[in-house]
């Protein structure tokens, strides 16, 4: 059996979930299951308990675990107000080569990774080259999906040892990966955390290499991209969903960082059939 044919990608997807959601596998999937979340929050049976999910959360389901997954009103972590919002990337797959991957160490089903360029990117490259209908090339996704593996397997094994001070700087992060979608200020962070502002920029910079307020940005406008191209949603209610202040503010930072407006971006998507 060549390599080509011990991995099959079954399905690859992107959801945002306004309405409440609800589906239970008891008896497990059939297949292997790899789901991302990206933004907003939801939650899923884990160890007997509905366990919340929030963005950076990485799902690993394997064949005949139990699965249960619910999406409905969460507070927000500013506001305190309730809403439905969850977005996610998914990937269902079987094969020789993901079994073996699978079985290579302990796998938990929960893993917090960064929402990296590496991560979110290969997912969807993965979602993309699945859904292409002129002159679709299987190993493409094949090789995302094996880089993709590589990225889960180094942030599980080189998680670096937790010292205090790194130990704020990602609850900070999470805090801002978490609200990302709502308004929010650099003070709302730091007191979250329990530290004072300039503490709390220090330590994100020392930590991360970029500033919050950087951070944030970036966070908002990956969040408006998949949005754009994936969502009916207005390009208002993106900027508005993505926790963008003004659509004057957001047109202005989203042509900066990819070069086109959020008009031309999602044309020049649908042009190439995503």
């Amino acid at each position: 059996m060549n390599e080509a044919t011990n991995l099959q990608i079954l399905h690859a997807g992107y959801s945002l979930h306004r309405k409440p959601f609800h589906t239970t596998q008891w008896d497990g999937h059939e297949n292997y299951l790899i789901r991302l979340q990206t933004s907003g929050k939801c939650r899923t049976r884990l160890n007997g308990r509905l366990e919340l999910l929030e963005p950076g959360d990485l799902l690993l389901f394997a064949p005949g675990d139990p699965y249960e997954l619910k999406i409905e009103a969460e507070p927000n972590g500013t506001t305190g107000e309730s809403a439905v919002t969850s977005g996610d990337y998914h990937i269902f797959l079987s094969g020789e080569w993901i079994e073996a991957w699978w079985s290579r160490r302990p796998l938990p089903h929960r893993l917090k990774v960064p929402l990296s360029e590496g991560i979110v990117g290969a997912f969807r490259q993965i979602m993309l080259e699945q859904r292409r209908i002129s002159n679709p090339t299987p190993e493409i996704s094949e090789y995302y999906l094996k880089i993709l593996c590589l990225e889960i397997e180094r942030n599980l094994l080189e998680q670096p040892q937790p010292t205090y001070p790194t130990y704020l700087a990602h609850r900070l992060k999470n805090y801002i990966e978490e609200n990302a979608s709502s308004p929010f200020k650099l003070e709302d962070a730091a007191t979250h955390v329990g530290i004072s502002v300039s503490r709390a920029v220090h330590l994100f910079k020392q930590a991360f290499g970029t500033s919050m307020i950087q951070y944030t940005l970036e966070v908002r406008l990956n969040m408006a991209r998949e949005r754009i191209i994936f969502s009916p949603l207005s390009l208002e209610l993106v900027a508005e969903s993505s926790g963008f202040p003004s659509y004057n503010y957001f047109h202005k930072v989203f042509r900066k960082r990819f070069g086109m407006s959020p008009k031309q971006f999602r044309q020049t998507a649908r042009d190439n059939g995503n």
